[in-house]
Order: C-alpha cells, then sequence, then structure tokens
C-alpha cells in the first residue's frame, strides 16, 4: 500500500495499486469520516497524481471506516484553514477543482459505497462515472438545507441532469436520508446490491476496464461528457455554501446538533435526516411561542 505525502499516521486517504492501471482509493479518518481541511489538501495531491499516471484506466473509491463511506465537513475545524487554500488548475476552490477534475479525468472512478454518504460523500459519489452501494449499509444524504445550508460540492448543478428537477429538490430540500434502494430507483447511484455481493461486483467491473484500451476509455468518456453542467454552476454552489455558512440560521442549527451529539458516533450522525426533522419541528414551536 502506498499513502499519498502527508505523514502515515495523519493521512486520510490511501492508495493500492491493484495493477498498473488500476488504483483503490481508501477514505481512513475515522470514527465517522469527515472532510477537513486535511483530507481536501489529501484530494488535491490524488487528483494530481492522477491526471500525471498515463498508465492508470480506473480508480475505485471506498472507506476502512465501518458505517461512513465519506461524511459531512469537519465543523470543528477552522473554516479559513478551508477557505485560503489556493485555487485548483480549474480556478475553482479545492473541493470543488477536484469533483470537477474527476469528472473529467480520462480516468474511470466508481464509488463503492458502504455506509454513510453524507453531503461530502453523496457529493463524490456525483462526480464519479459509476456508483454502486450495499443495500444493507448504505445512506445517502444532501443534508445542508435541514441546518440552514447551502451544499457546496455541486449537487444543485448534478442532481437535476442525473435524476430530474423535482426529484433532486424532493433531495436537497427534505434534507432526509436515502436508502440504497431508493437512490437506485431514482437513478442517483447505479445500483444497489446485497451487502456481500457488492464488493466481488464492483472488483470484476473494475478490473475488467482496467483490462481495455485507454484512448477508447478516455474518449468515449469525454464525449459523453458533453451533458456535464459548466465549471461555472460548481462555483456558485460553493460561493452559497461559504456565504450561509456565515449566516446565524447555519450556527444555530449546527450547534442545535452538536448540543445533541452531532459529529461523534452515535444515533444523531446514524440518524441525521431523522434529528433535521427534530429541529425543524423545535423551530416552529418555538416561533408560535414567540407569537404568542
Amino acid at each position: 500500500m502506498t499513502t499519498l505525502s502527508a505523514p502515515a499516521e495523519l493521512a486520510q486517504i490511501r492508495i493500492t495499486r491493484r495493477s498498473p492501471a488500476y488504483w483503490r482509493v481508501t477514505i481512513v479518518n475515522p470514527p465517522i469520516n469527515v472532510m477537513g481541511p486535511e483530507m481536501v489538501r489529501e484530494f488535491q495531491e490524488l487528483i494530481t497524481a492522477i491526471e500525471a499516471d498515463e498508465q492508470l484506466k480506473v480508480v475505485v473509491f471506498d472507506s476502512a471506516v465501518d458505517e461512513y463511506f465519506l461524511n459531512h465537513s469537519d465543523f470543528k475545524a477552522k473554516l479559513e484553514d478551508l477557505t485560503s487554500m489556493p485555487a485548483g488548475s480549474t480556478g475553482l476552490p479545492p473541493w470543488p477543482d477536484f469533483l470537477v477534475r474527476l469528472t473529467r479525468t480520462p480516468v474511470v472512478s466508481i464509488a463503492l459505497i458502504r455506509g454513510r454518504a453524507t453531503g461530502n460523500g453523496s457529493e463524490i459519489t456525483l462526480a464519479c462515472d459509476m456508483s454502486f452501494a450495499s443495500t444493507d449499509k448504505t445512506i445517502i444524504s444532501q443534508w445542508e438545507v435541514g441546518v440552514g445550508m447551502v451544499a457546496g460540492g455541486g449537487p444543485m448543478a448534478r442532481l437535476p441532469r442525473l435524476i430530474g428537477r423535482n426529484r433532486a429538490l424532493e433531495v436537497l430540500l427534505s434534507s432526509e436520508d436515502l436508502s440504497a434502494d431508493q437512490a437506485e430507483a431514482y437513478g442517483y447511484i447505479n445500483r444497489a446490491l446485497p451487502d456481500a455481493d457488492l464488493d466481488a461486483f464492483v472488483e470484476a467491473l473494475a478490473s475488467r476496464i482496467s483490462r481495455f484500451d485507454k484512448w477508447a476509455i478516455a474518449n468515449t468518456k469525454r464525449l459523453v461528457n458533453t451533458s456535464l453542467p459548466p465549471d461555472v454552476e460548481l462555483g456558485a454552489g460553493w460561493d452559497a455554501c461559504i456565504e450561509s455558512l456565515g449566516r446565524s440560521a447555519a450556527q444555530d442549527g449546527i450547534k442545535a446538533l452538536t448540543t445533541r451529539g452531532f459529529q461523534k458516533p452515535g444515533d444523531v450522525e446514524n440518524r441525521l435526516g431523522y434529528y433535521l426533522g427534530q429541529l425543524a419541528s423545535r423551530g416552529k414551536s418555538e416561533s408560535k411561542k414567540s407569537a404568542e
């Protein structure tokens, strides 16, 4: 196994080279796989390595943390540590830059989802070329509106093209947890598979594609990519996300979740959609009392 340039004890992304043409990229930030500035930096290093490797054809993203594929952002980290990072090669900030480059690189990207794909986890799923999820263990969520935020990794640009405008609005505005079966039914992911079958299916598919001609893979992907949203749409989403984080609604919402156990292993993280609904019910009740 090879890690990125971060010290081994700090590395949150690990690369396993199954062959010169096929890599596994494993997300490792226990206990709940939140994404802070350090992970964003490592994703930047990763995409640069992917783009530079002429033999690479397939990358599969998975997780080494039980119950979490990739979670929401780390709200204990300093926001300026993220916003002060230089823009990537697309001109976008580092996280949307990574997602855009992943979608456009002439390498096939596959998300193998086992556990929660919340916020950032959903966004990397949408940026990948294909996604396959465990029916037993997967929850997908764009949770941000429920806490007074706007998502920053492009789901407003990508989801309507993938599942249609009305369903995209349902996903984004409800902030509900979606099962793998529901995500498959909407076209959010390629397939939901029994957990026992997931690894073998993805391994066989990734290995099969990795044996095909890279020129044919790259040009097929380039032509399919004509349907992608323009980069400016993802940039606008990021700007709205950062603006939302400065509003009292988001700050109060995150604080209220944190008092209940947010960003710790436990029921709030496991049933985030439920607790977002509880916040909304509490806010309605408090508004009614104020009016009285």
